[in-house]
Formats: C-alpha cells, sequence, structure tokens
C-alpha cells in the first residue's frame, strides 16, 4: 500500500511538471511512478534495512528522488509535492481521468475558467464556456461530457488488473492457513471480466471461524461489513469490497460454480438441469433428495451430459451448446506465449534500458522481445526520429551478440496519422523485424474516414502488426467508430496482425472481436506494451482477454516461435 501511495506522488508531481513544461524532469518522476505502481519490492523494508543506500540503488530511483521518499516514510508527505498542488489546487485525481484532459489543458481550463474539478468541468462544458476556449470547440466539448457519464457511471467498478494481483496476494495469505483445505477465486474476477464489482473468495476449511478470525483481522482491512461462520465481508484500505465464503467439502464444486456465474450462464444450466429431471443449485445436482455431483465443477457438468467450460466463457453465448457437444476448442493459456511483440525502455517512455527489458522478459520465460519505443510524432512520449532509431538499431545489434536465450527485435510503434500515413519513412521501416502501428490522436473521425485509416496504414507492406486496434481506454475512453468486417477483412487480405492488448486500461482487442476475428481467420498477438519489467506478468491479463474471445493457440501467431513468425510476416 505504501509503495503505491508514494508512486501516486510521484505520478502526480510529473503531471505538475509537464503543466510547468519541464519534460526532462516530468519523465524522471513518471518512470519512478511506474516503476514503484508495480513492483512487488517493500520499499519500506529495504529503507529500514538499508538506509537511503538501498533506496537508491533500485531501478528509476536517483538521489532526488530517493530522498522524497526518505522523506514519505520520516513525515507521511512529501513538501515539493505539496508545493506543487498548492500552486494549482486541481483534483488530478479526477480531471486526468476525463479524455482529451491531460496534465496542460488541465492547468489551461484552470487558469482560464477556474475549473479545479469534475464538477466544475462538467458545469462548464454543459454551460458552453469550454466550447469558445482556442483549441477546442463544439466536438471536443461534447467528448469531454461523454467522458464524464463513463466517470461517473464507473463508480464502484475497477480494472481487473487493479484487483487480480491483490486478490492473488489474499489467496496466498489464506493458503498458508492449515486449516484452508480449498480455495479459489469466483465470481467476475475468476472470469477475468475487464472491470469487477468485488473480489469473491470461496474454501473449504476444517475450522470456519479460525480462518474467518483471520481473514477479517489481515492488515489491510479497513472496515468489516459482517463476519460468520459461512461468510464474511470487508473493505479493504484500497477500496475493495472482499467476501470469503467457506463451504462444505460435498458442496465446493457447485458453490465455485454457482458463484462464479455468470449469472445468464446459471439460468441456462438451471433450465437444462429442470429438462433432466433435475435440480441445480449451490449446494449440487440432485434428482429428487438424493445429490448426485457438487464436489467438484467437472463432476457438476457431467451430470448434466456436458464438458466444464473455461470460467472466461460462462456467459450463455455458445459455450453451453458447445460442451453440450464435446467440441468446444482448447483455449490458450498461461505459458503458451513465447515472445512480446510491443514493449517501451527509457528511449521513450518506458523506464529502464533495453537490457533491464529483455533481462525481465527472459525471466519471464519469453525467447524474444521486440523493442517498438513510440516514433517521433508522440513527443509526450519522447518518441524516436529516424537518427535515434538507427542508434537503437545499432545498440540492438550489439547487444545480440552478447545476449544468450532470448532474441531482441528491432521494432517501433509507429503512429498513424489521421490520413492513415506513418510518421516513419518506409525505407527504415523496411529495415526492422518487427513495426506496430497504432493510433494515438484524433479518435473521434467518423466511422468510414477512422475504417480507411487504419485500412490504408495494413495496406502499407512493412506494417506487421495494428497495436490496440479499437482505441478505447476502459472507463475513460469509449473505442473508436469502425466497421470491423471491413477490417477483418483488409488484415486477413493484407496478412496484417491485430493486437490484443494486455495493458490493464486498454485490454484491446475486446472479447467480442477477437472471437470475430478467429472466426474470420485473422490472426492475433497476445503482447504486454510494457513499459518496465513488472509489466511482463500483464500477459496473464491477455491470455484471459484471449480465452474471453475463445481464442486458441493457433489463433495467437505469437505462441511460435520466430521463425514461423517471419515466414508469416509480409
Amino acid at each position: 500500500m505504501e509503495n503505491k501511495k508514494i508512486a501516486k506522488i510521484f505520478l502526480e508531481i510529473s503531471q505538475y511538471l509537464q503543466m510547468e513544461r519541464i519534460s526532462f524532469k516530468s519523465r524522471a518522476y513518471r518512470r519512478a511512478g511506474i516503476y514503484l505502481e508495480t513492483t512487488s519490492i517493500d520499499l519500506r523494508k529495504i529503507y529500514e534495512e538499508n538506509g537511503l543506500k538501498g533506496i537508491i540503488n533500485l531501478p528509476t530511483i536517483g538521489d532526488s528522488i530517493a530522498k522524497k521518499i526518505e522523506e514519505y516514510f520520516l513525515t507521511g508527505q512529501v513538501h515539493y509535492h505539496q508545493k506543487l498542488k498548492k500552486k494549482i489546487p486541481v483534483n488530478l485525481d479526477q480531471l486526468i481521468n476525463i479524455e482529451g484532459i491531460g496534465p496542460k489543458t488541465i492547468q489551461y481550463l484552470y487558469q482560464k475558467l477556474s475549473v479545479k474539478n469534475i464538477t466544475d468541468l462538467e458545469k462548464m462544458a454543459k454551460g458552453k464556456k469550454i466550447r469558445s476556449l482556442p483549441g477546442f470547440g463544439e466536438k471536443r466539448e461534447k467528448n469531454i461530457l461523454e467522458s464524464i457519464k463513463m466517470f461517473k457511471r464507473r463508480k464502484g467498478r475497477f480494472l481487473l488488473g487493479e484487483a487480480l494481483s491483490l486478490a492473488q496476494e489474499m489467496i496466498d495469505q489464506l493458503s498458508f492457513l492449515s486449516e484452508v483445505r480449498k480455495i479459489n477465486l469466483a465470481g467476475s474476477i475468476r472470469r477475468m471480466k475487464e472491470t469487477i464489482g468485488d473480489i469473491d473468495i470461496l474454501a473449504v476449511a476444517t475450522d470456519p471461524m479460525k480462518v474467518m478470525d483471520y481473514f477479517t483481522t489481515l492488515p489491510e482491512v479497513e472496515k468489516i461489513w459482517g463476519k460468520g461462520e459461512t461468510k464474511s465481508s470487508i473493505r479493504l484500505k484500497s477500496g475493495f469490497d472482499v467476501d470469503l465464503r467457506i463451504v462444505e467439502k460435498q458442496s465446493y464444486g457447485a458453490a465455485l460454480q454457482y458463484f462464479t456465474g455468470s449469472k445468464e450462464h446459471n439460468i441456462a444450466l438451471r433450465r437444462i438441469a429442470i429438462q433432466k429431471g433435475l435440480k441445480l443449485n449451490e449446494y449440487g445436482v440432485y434428482r429428487g433428495n438424493q445429490r448426485m455431483a457438487g464436489q467438484t465443477e467437472k463432476e457438476l457438468y457431467q451430470a448434466l451430459k456436458m464438458d466444464c467450460p473455461p470460467p472466461e466463457v460462462r456467459t450463455n453465448n455458445g459455450e453451453i451448446e458447445m460442451v453440450q457437444k464435446r467440441k468446444f476448442p482448447c483455449l490458450i493459456k498461461d505459458g503458451d506465449l513465447q515472445g512480446d511483440l510491443h514493449c517501451h525502455t527509457k528511449w521513450s517512455d518506458g523506464t529502464v534500458s533495453i537490457e533491464e527489458m529483455v533481462i525481465a522478459a527472459k525471466k519471464s520465460g519469453l525467447h524474444y522481445l521486440a523493442i517498438t519505443d513510440h516514433a517521433v510524432d508522440l513527443r509526450v512520449a519522447n518518441g524516436l526520429n529516424e537518427e535515434r532509431l538507427k542508434k537503437q538499431m545499432r545498440v540492438i545489434d550489439k547487444l545480440n551478440k552478447n545476449t544468450s536465450g532470448i532474441k531482441i527485435l528491432k521494432g517501433i510503434e509507429a503512429n498513424i496519422r489521421k490520413d492513415g500515413s506513418l510518421d516513419i519513412s518506409d525505407k527504415l521501416l523496411a529495415e526492422l523485424d518487427i513495426v506496430v502501428a497504432g493510433i494515438h490522436s484524433n479518435y473521434h473521425l467518423s466511422r468510414s474516414v477512422m475504417t480507411q485509416r487504419l485500412v490504408r496504414a495494413m495496406n502499407n507492406p512493412n506494417v506487421h502488426i495494428i497495436a490496440h486496434p479499437s482505441g478505447r481506454i476502459i472507463q475513460k475512453r469509449k473505442e473508436c467508430d469502425l466497421n470491423w468486417d471491413l477490417l477483418y477483412e483488409a488484415a486477413k487480405k493484407t496478412k496484417t496482425i491485430l493486437e490484443i492488448n494486455s495493458q490493464p486500461k486498454r485490454l484491446d482487442l475486446k472479447d467480442n472481436y477477437i472471437r470475430s476475428a478467429k472466426e474470420k481467420g485473422v490472426r492475433m498477438v497476445i503482447n504486454t506494451d510494457a513499459h518496465c519489467p513488472n509489466h511482463f506478468a500483464w500477459k496473464k491479463l491477455g491470455i484471459g482477454q484471449a480465452r474471453r474471445g475463445w481464442a486458441e493457440k493457433k489463433d495467437i501467431l505469437n505462441s511460435r516461435s520466430w521463425e514461423v513468425i517471419q515466414k508469416y510476416l509480409k
């Protein structure tokens, strides 16, 4: 929790420095914030054991930032952060989550219209005060209002990526108890839904009250909503609500199935049970008063004459019919990915060097890694011009001579401009191993213009992958208006690969688009879009998203060796 609080302070300092146009310092604080947000290292423990020197030795942490971490441990705040907040007293937490509102825009709206928070922003937009400002206009004002609506709707919903690691930590803590015999996540988090309301945990225990006592007194607990022998509910300091249910061993499978859901899937199952003269509930499958199954999910589904579907696909969207026929596909799984074709280093907006990213990728089990830093048009991300890209290519060539066990690929994440052209010359793109192209601006063009923009990029013989194709940011920006049938057709015709981006805020492609792409024969890749070493753990989120879209190993190109991929590329 302290790591995340310090990370938040540094990310806010970075945003305030962007307002003041101090780019170099802003990037340094952003890198430190991203690292601390995702690292599993206990900062306070390192400080207590090794002092300031231990903090300075961490990646992305220089002397100045290390001293501010020490200041936080000693005083509970960072004076430099407080000074910047007083200078521009705005609610960054709210405003930065509105599409089209970056740090410089926040400063401008504060200066011109005294906008301090989302309430002020909405009032000014509804009063048509924003459209008259230079660089805004009616359309942008309308998009701001739409994004505010999305922000309000997300109340009580959390990104899967924010919740999953925390939920797994709780499972690990509870598993340590000798009284816990079985334990698993349930609910939407087990189905790997992109946003969740709360965390559901199901367990079997020999001493339920002892487990509940432990659960309700964990250090992370802020409030106890209820406590009992079969169910307890808590609120964590991070804002998550967590329910722990303890059930009998003979009902564990039935309860796990029931509390995993989805509601629609469960209703369909109960109808099938009734048709067979059976009763299905959270305790098991019954014929009359006789329990036929319930100890495992597999035996429960078998009692209904079907295979057990993966949790991710339990949506009543065709999966039941497939498992009844025993024909459900074998989905891609953890460990299937051999490489990652999209990551960033401190050459652009990543946090560490190429070497450090390569070491982390190798530790995570990958056999090849594409370095795809941003290209020149994305100035906010310190994008590479052609001279810097050529220099990076030479560095990668040297590293490949001295690095074993993993292949480093020369790449770029080029920007797809408004007309579909790219911001790096075709001549230089042709020299790269892999070219990822993505949209990073002008998201609200008409369907025909936006579709043709992507189709033109696909028709470029040097473009291999379209990054985060729909352009959505979960809970912040709607997907672009696209003709997906035309895109699938163009992708297949040009052998262009669509990316499943594993970033928690993206998970783009959406599951329904993944399923359609699979049906159309379009190849995909699962990339982390990692900006620091810990982001390679996001593979799990991308794989979960791919499974929700029924993707098999054969559908995901980077489940194959680099040699196989080379043969497929344009």
